[in-house]
């Protein structure tokens, strides 16, 4: 009797989840016998965060797969995002998940999400044979692979699927282990999410245009404080107001404490201002169809990408300059979508450039940033990218662009900025450098 095929299809987010739809309606995959959707809840914590299969309009996108199963059921108690198999039991997982998802010995192919970390790297430890296809559904995908990934996962991976965020721009992840990069139509994609509107059919939403302010719950992350990113909500709310509109539209993260919303409508009343909060999870892609915001205000958030690109939108950014100099390490994973919104969008405080909406970019120019930015971030997983690096360093670093490198890792790379240029004198040479740090000990030493 001969073996089947079946697909295994990872999502966490009904975004993802979107994706993966328009990538099969678009026939990205080739025929299986049976093709499984494995969703999984990787929320702090899922006991009391709803899993994307509870949310309005899953039930849309899960009917194009043959059945639905929980990863964080099967591998209970234990939480998805902290979770992998020990190397002496990935032969018993294996056999258990095939016995659980009903799994027989058909060959397996994977399609995942966040290939570097669990759950998908999880998942790709215990298939241990499976191919796998990587797909990406943010701005991620613009960046390097955020650690160094096994030769024994990273030669397994066929293709890098993506959406056209940043039209003409090329990602980095991956390209270590040259995966090519291949396009999720953008047409069926929007077809995709067009299926979802009704999903907020009931929503009461204020009349006309109103803006829309997008929260991404960024102190969940370490990045900002709670009162931080509550101050951040209400420049998003006043920056708004500044530019004469008297109704606005808040989507909070669906794990935010509600206690920002509360806060937000608090200043909303003192400015006189009449604020909409949507408490259901939504993504933000219906809430573009349903409005047609006259602007979408956010930090660094994907769809403030999809809203200009896809639904061709009015944008803002705001906060990204804060979140530039806090990301921490250099090479945190956020760092390209914060880089790619801020050099693209406009400061929701510059007025005429929101106004103007000039978001046509010089793809050579923003692809030379995120490769000295993607260099700066992983030297180790990509070394090869050091000449393009140094050039664009040399011809574009300024006071605009400074900003997106920090002058202790141009230094530890010894690339271009790294010495003021009134110091440019100074050889660069292990000699000079070990007695810069000596005369730094010896200081710090002097001043304790």
């Amino acid at each position: 009797m001969a073996r089947g095929t079946t697909q295994i299809f990872f999502a966490s987010t009904l975004y993802g989840t979107a994706t993966l739809a328009a990538a099969l309606d678009a026939g990205l995959f080739r025929p299986a016998d049976r093709r499984l959707l494995l969703v999984s809840n990787n929320a702090s914590n899922p006991e009391t965060t709803p899993s994307i299969d509870a949310m309005p309009g899953f039930g849309l996108l899960g009917a194009r797969f043959d059945a639905v199963v929980s990863w964080n059921d099967a591998i209970s108690p234990f939480h998805p995002g902290g979770w992998a198999p020990r190397q002496d039991d990935v032969p018993m997982w294996e056999r258990y998940l095939r016995m659980l998802w009903d799994l027989g010995d058909d060959r397996l192919e994977l399609v995942v999400e966040s290939i570097q970390v669990n759950p998908s790297l999880a998942l790709a430890q215990i298939f241990t044979g499976a191919p796998i296809d990587v797909y990406a559904d943010g701005l991620m995908s613009y960046g390097p692979t955020r650690s160094k990934l096994d030769p024994l996962i990273g030669t397994r991976i066929g293709r890098l699927l993506h959406l056209d965020l940043v039209p003409g721009l090329q990602p980095l992840l991956l390209t270590e282990f040259d995966v090519p990069p291949e396009l999720v139509p953008t047409e069926t994609f929007v077809k995709v999410l067009g299926e979802l509107t009704d999903t907020a059919a009931d929503l009461e939403l204020p009349d006309g245009q109103p803006p829309l302010l997008l929260g991404q719950y960024l102190s969940a992350l370490g990045i900002l404080t709670a009162e931080e990113e509550e101050q951040l909500h209400i420049r998003m709310l006043r920056g708004v107001l500044e530019l004469g509109h008297t109704r606005v539209v808040f989507k909070p993260h669906p794990t935010a404490p509600a206690r920002w919303s509360r806060l937000l409508e608090e200043e909303a009343e003192r400015l006189g201002a009449e604020l909409a909060v949507i408490d259901r999870p939504v993504l933000a892609e219906v809430l573009f169809q349903r409005l047609r915001p006259a602007l979408v205000v956010g930090c660094f958030s994907t769809a403030l990408l999809t809203a200009a690109s896809l639904y061709g939108l009015p944008v803002a950014r705001i906060g990204t300059d804060l979140l530039l100099e806090r990301l921490t390490p250099y090479e945190n994973s956020n760092r390209v979508p914060v880089t790619v919104v801020d050099a693209l969008l406009p400061e929701l405080t510059d007025r005429t450039a929101v106004e103007a909406q000039h978001l046509d970019p010089d793809a050579s120019r923003l692809a030379g940033l995120l490769t000295a930015v993607g260099f700066a971030m992983q030297p180790q997983i990509h070394p090869g990218l050091r000449p393009a690096a140094e050039r664009y360093l040399g011809q574009y670093l300024n006071a605009r662009t400074r900003r997106y490198f920090k002058r202790r890792r141009l230094t530890a790379l010894a690339l271009p900025g790294a010495v003021p240029a009134q110091l440019g004198f100074i050889p660069r040479n292990s000699t000079v450098r070990r007695v810069a740090r000596r005369a730094r000990a010896v200081k710090r030493a002097a001043l304790g």
